[in-house]
C-alpha cells in the first residue's frame, strides 16, 4: 500500500510503513524502529521432502544481523536450479527448502552496520545470500568463488516468500530504467551467461556460438549481440531457429546436422554451452578456432568425454564458471539497461508456485518463469 501525493518511491514506501502505525506523527527516522518492533514471521512456500509439493510455511528469521538487509519480495524468478534443490538432485538440499534465488524487491529494513543500501531502495538477490568477506577471493572481488559463500536456497530460505534476508554485500541495487517485472532472471540466468564475457575479455570482433536456446541461451544471444560479437546459435529445435535470429543470432546451425557442423570447423573463438545434457563434445571442439574455448554454464552432472589431443593440437581449452560476483552483477545490470536486454518471461502469481514448477519440469517454458504479487 502506498500513499498518494508522495514525491518519490522512497517517500511512498516510508509513507506506507507509517500508515500502518496508529501514531501518524511518526518521523522518518523512526521507521526502522517501527519495522524492527513489528512481527518478524516470514510467510513462504516450502518443500519438505525431495520432489515434494510446495506448501505454505512460516518461519521466524530472528533478529536482523548487523550486516543484513530484509527485502519485501515483489517478484521472484523460478530457475531450474530451484527444481534441482527442491528435488535434491545435487545431494546438498536441506529441508524444508524455500526456493527462489532471482529476487526483486524493496528493502524493508537494514542492519546497524549496513552502509550502502537503504530502506525503500529497489534491489535484487541472486544465487548467493552471503560471503565470508575475508578470504583471498572476497578480498580481490571474486565473491562468487568464495569457498564459504552461502547459496540463497541451501541452508537458507529464499525468495518464494513475502520477505527474504541476505548479507548486504550479496544484495545489488537495481538501477532506474530496468524493467522490474522481468529483472529477476538476470540475477541468475543473466549473470551466468554474462560472467564469461567479462571474465575472459571477449572482444567485439570475436565469433561466439551458443549451445541451447532456452532459459540461459536466449539471454546469451542478447548479451553477445549487444557486445558486438558475430553470434551463432546451435539448436536441435527447428521451431527455435527463427526465434534465435530474433533474439540476436546472426546465424543458426542445426546441431543434428553433421554437415553443417563440419562446415563450421575452426570457426569460433568461444562456445558457451547452456545445456545440462551430454552431447558429442568432440564435434563442437572441432568448430573452435585456434586458442578457442568451450565454456560450460549449464549444470551438466555427467563426466565429459573429451580427447586431450583435440585440445592440444590447436591450443584449445575447456572451462566452466558459476554466477558472477556482485561487482559483475552491477556491471551486467548497467549493460542490460543500456542495451534494453530483457529476459523473455511467463508470469505466475506466488500462489501458483506449484503450477509454475510443473510448467518448468515440462521444459516448454519460453524462456523464464517469474512469480509476481
Amino acid at each position: 500500500m502506498f500513499i498518494n501525493g508522495c514525491d518519490t518511491d522512497f517517500d511512498c514506501y516510508l509513507g506506507a510503513l507509517k500508515h500502518t502505525v496508529p501514531n501518524k506523527n511518526v518521523q522518518n527516522e523512526d521507521v526502522q524502529t517501527i519495522i524492527n518492533s513489528g512481527a518478524t514471521m516470514i510467510k513462504a512456500y516450502a518443500a519438505h521432502e525431495p520432489k515434494g509439493e510446495l506448501t505454505p510455511f512460516e518461519y521466524d528469521p530472528g533478529e536482523l544481523k548487523p550486516d543484513e538487509v530484509e527485502i519485501d519480495v515483489m517478484y521472484c524468478g523460478v530457475c531450474h536450479s530451484d527444481l534441482s534443490v527442491i528435488d535434491n538432485e545435487w545431494g546438498i538440499s536441506k529441508y524444508p527448502v524455500v526456493g527462489g534465488h532471482e529476487v526483486v524487491g524493496r528493502i524493508r529494513q537494514v542492519g546497524s552496520a549496513v552502509k550502502g543500501l537503504k530502506v525503500g531502495q529497489v534491489a535484487g538477490l541472486g544465487w548467493h545470500a552471503s560471503y565470508c568477506e575475508h578470504c583471498r577471493q572476497c578480498d580481490t572481488g571474486d565473491h562468487n568463488l568464495c569457498a564459504k559463500a552461502r547459496p540463497t536456497i541451501v541452508g537458507h530460505h529464499g525468495g518464494f516468500a513475502d520477505k527474504v534476508r541476505a548479507q548486504e554485500s550479496a544484495v545489488v541495487a537495481i538501477p532506474d530504467g530496468i524493467d522490474l517485472a522481468s529483472a529477476g532472471p538476470l540475477f541468475c540466468g543473466g549473470i551466468t551467461v554474462f560472467n564469461p564475457l567479462s571474465e575472459f575479455n571477449i572482444k567485439p570482433t570475436d565469433k561466439v556460438a551458443v549451445i541451447g536456446i532456452g532459459g540461459l541461451g536466449h539471454l546469451a544471444l542478447q548479451f553477445l549481440n549487444a557486445w558486438g560479437c558475430k553470434v551463432t546459435a546451435f539448436t536441435s529445435s527447428e521451431s527455435k531457429q527463427e526465434e534465435a535470429l530474433t533474439l540476436g543470432a546472426h546465424n543458426v546451425i542445426n546441431s543434428r546436422d553433421k554437415d553443417q557442423i563440419k562446415q563450421a570447423s575452426g570457426e569460433f573463438d568461444l562456445i558457451i554451452s547452456t545445456v545440462a545434457v551430454s552431447l558429442d563434445w568432440e564435434a563442437y571442439i572441432s568448430t573452435l578456432a585456434p586458442r578457442g574455448r568451450l565454456h560450460f554454464v549449464g549444470a551438466l552432472t555427467q563426466p565429459l568425454k573429451i580427447s586431450v589431443f583435440s585440445l592440444m593440437s590447436q591450443q584449445r581449452s575447456v572451462s566452466s564458471s558459476p554466477v558472477g560476483s556482485p561487482a559483475t552483477i552491477k556491471k551486467m545490470l548497467e549493460f542490460a539497461k543500456l542495451h534494453d536486454i530483457k529476459p523473455v518471461i511467463e508470469a505466475y502469481s506466488f500462489d501458483q508456485i506449484n503450477q509454475a514448477l510443473e510448467r518448468l519440469r515440462t521444459g516448454d517454458v519460453k524462456y523464464r518463469i517469474v512469480l509476481k504479487r
